[in-house]
């Protein structure tokens, strides 16, 4: 107890304290290592923001140890920060060696630059997506789904071209590229349940899209969590474009245009089928504002 207590008080009390500060600044290096440190802190996440931080720190510390070998001559202080430059220095190989290694075809380096870059993927995230995906042709006047006859097993984004869809003969909407192609049939099902498509999708230009099994997809979605919060956002946000662009087509009267894979819409636009009292008072509150 005594020896901690005379340790504590040689530490503390005893220890000497700058009488008279040193008048000369020190070297343009140490200022150097200085805003080297401050601008590489500032640096961001993902790959790219690794590479600033490590490639900035490193310098730093490589600054650090010039002068510590060139005007301090401390062995210690030279020591400690040219292990931490090197350090550094092998992050910094490393994440490079990554980002260099993830290389994609044309079509997922459009996909990742125009969809998932701004959502903030990291590529490493979209690497294990792509793996999971194939791209496909899609010619002109070719069908990726025929009405009552193509089953629902698939799931796809289209990359280039335009795709038309109908129901019974009658256009619907278009879809764009960075679209689901099937997005609509995809969330009316359950992961057990299996269908067929309702409507009619068939490609007016040369078109190319990214496809993903049913089954490859739902086994990713249960090992990576995060992927399938992704795709639910994606594909939520994807439906609701769709419903924008139908809303012009779907009206009440003899004759009327419905997209049989939005009930809803049928629901409200058919006159054969009943409907709910809340409708019936929205429409009546309708034709009152109309008068």
């Amino acid at each position: 107890m005594e020896r901690n207590s005379s340790l504590w008080k040689n530490l503390v009390e005893e220890h000497p304290v700058c009488i008279a500060w040193k008048q000369e600044a020190e070297v343009a290096i140490y200022h150097l290592a200085s805003i080297l440190f401050v601008i590489g802190f500032m640096g961001g996440s993902g790959f790219f923001g690794l590479l600033y931080v490590f490639s900035l720190l490193g310098l730093g510390f490589l600054c650090s140890a010039v002068w510590a070998w060139v005007d301090v001559c401390a062995a210690d202080i030279f020591s400690w920060n040219f292990v931490l430059f090197v350090i550094c220095f092998m992050q910094f190989v490393h994440i490079a060696y990554q980002v260099r290694s993830i290389t994609f075809a044309r079509e997922f380096q459009v996909l990742y630059s125009s969809l998932f870059q701004p959502l903030g993927i990291t590529l490493p995230v979209f690497r294990t997506i792509a793996l999971s995906s194939e791209v496909v042709t899609l010619e002109k006047e070719h069908c990726y789904a025929m009405q009552g006859k193509t089953s629902i097993d698939k799931l796809s984004l289209l990359v280039s071209g335009r795709i038309r869809v109908t129901v019974d003969g009658e256009f619907l909407h278009y879809i764009f590229p960075f679209q689901f192609l099937d997005s609509p049939e995809w969330d009316s099902l359950r992961p057990t349940e299996e269908g067929i498509f309702q409507v009619t999708l068939t490609a007016e230009t040369d078109c190319r899209y990214v496809s993903w099994r049913r089954k490859k997809l739902y086994l990713l979605f249960a090992q990576h969590r995060y992927i399938s919060r992704l795709f639910s956002v994606l594909i939520g946000s994807d439906i609701a474009d769709k419903l924008y662009a139908l809303n012009d087509r779907v009206y009440i009267g003899k004759r009327y245009h419905y997209d049989i894979r939005l009930p809803n819409f049928y629901q409200m636009s058919s006159p054969k089928m009943p409907r709910s009292p809340l409708m019936e008072h929205f429409q009546n509150s309708r034709q009152h504002c109309d008068k």
